[in-house]
């Protein structure tokens, strides 16, 4: 899965990466985004605007309209059955932006943090779906990230990972108007050493911790990646 993930980009870097897309000038970054926080995504229906929305989907047919965090990922297995699932993913799909996402490891009852990023230095694009709730004139749009199955070197830490679209292709297929075959197999783990991961400090773990400190690299008592 994906519990936290980070967005401290520039508005040059998004848009080099992204192409002509309606930045803003007012970007807010976070270390340490957490459920029901808001992130930055590019939906479907406005593929040429960066949106900032909430994280913990909230389906169309919600009664309360609530956030609880439970649906921040969706399993790619069986997401087209799934009933707070199966029309977004068909007709509601986004990025979501990050430069990067936590995982952690248990080890002897403890659970060890890492950071991982792509090796390109790129920002990573998750495959997402979104939805909207409505009551009245009052609206709130929010987001899933889909996970798949890990690629060789997260499944040091774990068994899923975010679903990420690694090419510009990938990225604007996702938001086209395809068949839903089409958007499955777009679906992949990525390609083994194209992440670089570290371990960072457990002040990660209280979303109260918000600053650049929680990128940087420590010693990893596992020794997991050197």
């Amino acid at each position: 899965m994906c519990g936290r993930f980070s967005f401290v980009a520039s508005k040059e870097k998004i848009e080099t990466q992204f192409g002509d897309i309606e930045v803003g000038n007012n970007l807010r970054h976070n270390f340490n985004i957490s459920p029901t926080q808001h992130a930055y995504v590019i939906t479907n229906d406005s593929p040429n605007r960066l949106q900032y929305i909430t994280w913990g989907l909230i389906p169309y047919w919600s009664r309360d309209g609530e956030n609880k965090g439970k649906l921040i990922n969706a399993r790619m297995e069986g997401i087209y059955t799934k009933p707070s699932f199966r029309l977004p993913i068909r007709k509601r799909r986004c990025l979501i932006l990050a430069d990067s996402f936590y995982e952690w490891k248990m080890s002897g009852g403890i659970k060890v943090p890492y950071r991982i990023l792509l090796r390109s230095g790129d920002l990573m694009a998750f495959a997402g779906i979104w939805d909207i709730w409505m009551k009245g004139d009052y609206a709130v749009k929010s987001f899933s990230i889909i996970t798949t199955s890990s690629n060789l070197e997260m499944g040091q830490i774990s068994y899923r990972m975010p679903a990420i679209l690694g090419s510009r292709t990938a990225q604007e297929d996702w938001l086209k108007n395809k068949e839903l075959a089409e958007v499955l197999n777009l679906l992949k783990p990525l390609p083994d050493n194209s992440l670089k991961i570290h371990r960072v400090s457990e002040k990660v773990n209280s979303i109260k911790n918000n600053s650049a400190e929680l990128h940087q690299a420590i010693p990893d008592p596992l020794t997991l990646f050197k």
